[in-house]
């Protein structure tokens, strides 16, 4: 009998069967941190519930199949009549119905709601980012709503429910709902005061009749959408609701769904209007204002979506190189792979440490709060989406081959790693908001400054950060062409006061050399070799 040739040594056993919560360090010590102590041992037990589930090999298979199956556009049923429905795999309402269950779309009505929501968001993306979109969406539309306190009543308690209903009838009869966004249109893009879209007035005081269309419609089998239109008075904010009151679909034609690089679960579609029934939220002329805290509150979740994104690229290659066997040894004990390992553990950390203070602030509320927030918000949206395509890439190369075959689910990670960085405004309008809110909102810079001060004293890298970031602003020459080297800063330092203060010294001071310091090199793994670079791969390792 001819010897086997297929036994099977040194492959990694998957990462599946932990609590995604209890083994993020950096997330637990962010919640312990934040959370008012009277809500953390409840907040403790729903989020390890959800890191449990998270982490389970079902759930992992949901989000494998719901990727698989992308969903389908019906435009018309058997008999011809236009439906414009959208199919989804079984495996997507699981896993939206268990965000939805989770409260991952009910932070506005309860203590503690945005940092709770948001360290959910963190573990339940992990398992698949698709279904972020419509609970992302959803959640940020309550600010908006509560521009007109009538529609708000009427609407947010069916948003914040926890409970998902898929069934596409009345909202009224419906005791949740999910909502969608369309701003963008073919001509104007992120130049959203270029939309063509007509608002006719019609008789009923607040009502009228869209005609248009929209190049981008997020989540477009949703209950309601906020939309922006030109109505008489100049472009407004508009709520269209996909079924109206009488049971009939308001006319919501769906063109085509977007065949995207990644993010392959989740509609995206191009929508025509054409008297379309919408309700107007807020006073005309006023759109944008109307709808820029729920663009706010989506691009915190593009943050929370990029660190969860590195975070879990990180804990897979940490994973593998803790099994993988090579050269003599564990790859977790070589040298020159813990410095990769370690860097990338540095880039995970800072994001979420960075995405849970602005949650927290969130809860805060204070006038302070809120402007820190106008300046943080689109730096951090800039920087850490931005630097999770490249963590992604390289946490893919840890895995070597066995990284780039479908069923390691990198390819997945890397694939959606540059979405948060373009939806919801893209680098160069992110770097401009920070601009405005430099030149329009003193108390912003005010509010950063006076963050960032609090560490001052601790490490003379951050010092001397601080120190420079202050003259760059001091000089107003050909600030728009260098805003993205500001607002890099603007958020490294951010970063690295955070990290001064709240995490462990020798991730704080491997932080405060490279990103800070300048000790280090244009690719990850270039860390100084003197740092604790064991220590800093062993905090942030998965084991729960």
């Amino acid at each position: 009998m001819a010897a086997s040739t297929h036994t099977v040594t040194n492959q990694v056993p998957p990462l599946v069967g932990y609590d995604v919560f209890a083994a993020d360090r950096a997330l637990v010590e962010a919640v312990d941190r934040h959370l008012d102590p009277e809500l953390l041992e409840e907040a403790r037990e729903e989020l390890s519930a959800l890191g449990r589930t998270s982490g389970s090999a079902q759930v992992q298979e949901w989000g494998a199949l719901a990727n698989e199956n992308p969903p389908k556009l019906r435009t018309h049923d058997r008999y011809g009549n236009r439906i414009d429905e959208v199919d989804f795999h079984p495996s997507w309402h699981r896993l939206l119905g268990k965000g939805v269950s989770a409260g991952l779309t009910s932070a506005w009505s309860r203590p503690g709601g945005h940092l709770r929501r948001a360290a959910g968001f963190v573990i339940w993306t992990q398992a698949e980012a698709g279904n972020g979109c419509p609970l992302s969406m959803t959640h940020a539309a309550v600010p908006a709503l509560r521009t007109d306190p009538a529609l708000a009543a009427e609407w947010e308690p069916r948003l914040t429910s926890t409970i998902y209903d898929q069934e596409l009838r009345p909202a009224a009869q419906k005791a949740g709902v999910l909502f969608g966004m369309g701003m963008t249109e073919k001509q104007g893009g992120s130049d959203v005061r270029a939309n063509t879209t007509e608002a006719r007035p019609l008789a009923e005081d607040g009502t009228y009749a869209l005609t248009g269309h929209k190049w981008f419609c997020s989540a477009p089998m949703s209950d309601g959408f906020l939309v922006l239109a030109q109505a008489p008075g100049g472009l407004t904010c508009f709520l269209v609701p996909r079924v109206l009151e009488d049971g009939t679909r308001n006319v919501f034609r769906i063109q085509r769904l977007k065949d995207k690089l990644g993010n392959r679960s989740n509609a995206s579609s191009e929508v025509e209007f054409d008297g379309t029934w919408a309700r107007r939220v807020g006073d005309e002329g006023r759109g944008v204002r109307t709808i820029i805290e729920m663009v706010a509150a989506t691009r915190l979740d593009c943050v929370l979506g990029s660190a969860s994104l590195m975070r879990q690229a990180v804990a897979q290659a940490i994973h593998h190189s803790t099994y993988r066997e090579a050269f003599g040894g564990r790859l977790l004990d070589k040298p020159l792979m813990r410095n990769v390992l370690a860097d990338l553990a540095l880039e995970s950390e800072a994001a979420t440490t960075l995405a849970m203070r602005l949650a927290a602030a969130y809860d805060d509320g204070s006038e302070q709060e809120r402007a820190f927030l106008r300046l943080a918000v689109p730096a951090a949206k800039y920087w850490v989406t931005k630097r999770c395509t490249p963590v992604a890439v390289e946490a893919l190369e840890c895995l070597g081959g066995n990284g780039y075959v479908e069923e390691s689910g990198m390819p997945r990670l890397l694939r959606e790693s540059p979405l948060n960085s373009i939806w919801e405004g893209a680098g160069n309008v992110q770097a401009l908001d920070v601009l405005r809110a430099l030149q329009r909102e003193p108390g912003a810079l005010d509010a950063y400054l006076r963050e960032v001060g609090r560490a001052r004293g601790a490490d003379h890298r951050l010092d001397g950060a601080i120190k420079n970031l202050l003259t760059e602003l001091a000089d107003l020459d050909g600030i728009e062409a260098r805003a993205r080297r500001l607002v890099e800063r603007i958020a490294l330092v951010l970063q690295g006061s955070l990290l001064v203060r709240y995490a462990p010294p020798e991730v704080a001071d491997a932080f405060c050399a490279s990103r800070l310091g300048g000790d280090w090199g244009a690719a990850f793994g270039t860390l100084p070799h003197s740092l604790d670079l064991a220590t800093v791969v062993e905090r942030a390792r998965p084991v729960s």
